[in-house]
């Protein structure tokens, strides 16, 4: 999380911007806030695909259908503007970090109570996500983030809009959309995906929880090598937990038709999760996470200029060419707590950028006293988790 630039819109629809959380493939996300005070995650398109009429027709009916989906394991889309000069979409604030934050950065290893409490989370996720007609397509540690009560899937039906923009010339000389570490096999190949992809990557990540890495490897030996080997090695599943071994192993066969169902998952995993779920540590930095919040309530006076389509800074989505190798993975796309700010657009000093709408020269009342109450209690409650596990260890 990151303070907000001076290139950054105040408002986009009717939420006010709080302070950067970062940029993934589709553009920049914001931390926002609606008139009565509710916080969301709101994402912009970057301008190189608002300006394609493919992208936005998908991204449209991607919105349409994620919407639709219902559950609590998932950062729910709240609103969008599809149809805007620059796109955006609103979904629910996850004060929590990655996964990926989590194993790589933080912790190490989840414990195999953990796991298998992620596993039942992730399934049940899905299967909401699957029941509003998408597949995710894009299921990685960085798009799972950690809370309190169980596991949030974000950025369902993304990578498929996305994937618009490699359709044509990029995708006939045999590029892929996805995360390569973490894609199934039938990603690789470049084959029609079904829900059973999901669970393949499902695996991956249940893997990656319980290791610290992923099952295939990574970039260090090529893009080639890390996609030969998700499409025909077997996976290296040293220190999954034995009771996890066998179900890992099934959501990573190479057939799609002998993958476990999503009610398999959470018949196996369901009654062995633990709560609370994630160790008292990780717990305790739930707690910071949320009091960040607080730190972040800009000065109601303050107005800013709302960039052109042209002025957002571009970032590349997650398109892979085989014919190129990378030296390492990719960083990760959606830190929520972590990410530094992308550099800002140049602009010559004769430029004249776009002017602020009058209205918002009038301060926007802050809705802090209320924010302080909302995080002061999820403060609490994680707390008084973080004493009941510690107690119990005693």
């Amino acid at each position: 999380m990151e303070p907000l630039i001076a290139e950054d819109p105040a408002h986009i629809g009717s939420y006010r911007l709080i302070a950067r959380l970062g940029a993934g493939g589709m553009g920049l996300v914001y931390l926002g806030r609606s008139d009565v005070g509710r916080t969301v995650a709101v994402k912009v398109v970057q301008a190189e695909y608002a300006a394609q009429p493919d992208f936005r027709k998908r991204f449209a009916y991607e919105v349409a259908a994620a919407r639709r989906v219902g559950g609590a394991w998932t950062a729910a889309v709240l609103d969008a503007d599809t149809e805007a000069r620059v796109p955006w979409v609103a979904t629910q604030y996850v004060a929590g970090p990655s996964l990926h934050d989590v194993v790589a950065r933080d912790f190490g290893p989840l414990p195999e109570a953990s796991v298998c409490s992620l596993g039942d989370g992730l399934a049940r996720a899905l299967t909401d996500i699957h029941a509003a007609g998408l597949i995710h397509r894009d299921l990685k540690p960085s798009n799972v983030l950690l809370t309190v009560d169980g596991p949030r899937v974000i950025d369902f039906g993304i990578a498929r809009a996305l994937g618009t923009v490699a359709e044509g010339p990029l995708t006939r000389t045999g590029a892929v959309i996805g995360s390569p570490g973490f894609m199934s096999p039938e990603q690789v190949r470049g084959l029609k995906l079904t829900p059973a992809s999901d669970v393949f990557c499902l695996g991956s990540v249940l893997a990656y929880a319980a290791t610290g890495r992923s099952p295939f490897g990574t970039l260090d030996s090529g893009l080639h090598a890390l996609m030969f080997r998700v499409a025909e090695e077997a996976p290296d599943l040293d220190g999954v937990p034995d009771s996890l071994l066998g179900l890992v192993r099934a959501c990573l066969h190479k057939d799609p038709s002998l993958r476990p169902s999503l009610q398999d998952i959470t018949t196996r995993t369901g009654g062995q999760a633990a709560r609370p779920w994630l160790p008292a540590l990780v717990l305790e930095q739930l707690g910071r996470n949320a009091s960040q919040l607080l730190d972040f309530a800009p000065s109601p006076s303050r107005v800013t200029p709302a960039p052109s389509p042209e002025s957002l800074p571009a970032h590349t989505p997650t398109v892979l060419d085989p014919s190129q190798s990378a030296p390492g993975p990719a960083p990760d796309p959606y830190a929520p707590t972590s990410l530094a700010p992308s550099p800002a657009p140049h602009r010559s000093p004769n430029q004249a950028g776009p002017q602020p709408p009058a209205n918002r020269t009038a301060p926007v009342p802050s809705t802090r006293p209320r924010l302080r109450m909302v995080v002061l209690a999820t403060v609490l409650v994680v707390l008084g988790i973080v004493a009941s596990v510690l107690s119990q260890g005693r």
